[in-house]
């Protein structure tokens, strides 16, 4: 049993993982995680600490939208931040802050979100404010 198993379940799969960075080194305490249970589910996770953890997590479907900001510093060490918005009540926004290769990282989170919509028939329906 691998260590993704152990604390995901078994068939559990890391899709990716990083860590918050400073300067484009990851010297951090705070991890991103994609997780994915063949027939299950995927999800997002974000931990936070070393002795005592807090763990938050989104299901990959309730991603509605995908927001990056690169600074001078981000594009010359690239690493960037991507902000996940969703439908979750207890975490609709999840900043996953100074990560590695934020272009790559914002298109699999988008095409990973609209696939577990198809696969579990959710639409997100988009609201315009028109004043």
């Amino acid at each position: 049993m691998t260590q993704i198993e152990k604390k995901y379940g078994e068939g559990a799969e890391l899709i990716w993982r990083d860590r918050k960075r400073y300067f484009g080194i990851p010297l951090s305490f705070t991890t991103y995680s994609l997780v994915k249970k063949p027939g299950a589910w995927v999800k997002v996770f974000l931990s936070v600490g070393l002795l005592s953890s807090n763990i938050d997590e989104i299901n990959a479907y309730r991603i509605c939208d995908i927001q990056m900001k690169q600074s001078l510093l981000g594009k010359i060490f690239n690493y960037g931040d991507v902000t996940l918005l969703s439908s979750d009540e207890t975490k609709p926004t999840l900043l996953l802050k100074n990560i590695k290769n934020p272009y790559q990282v914002r298109d699999m989170f988008s095409n990973i979100a609209e696939e577990q919509r198809k696969l579990n028939n959710i639409r997100v329906a988009e609201f315009h404010n028109h004043d």
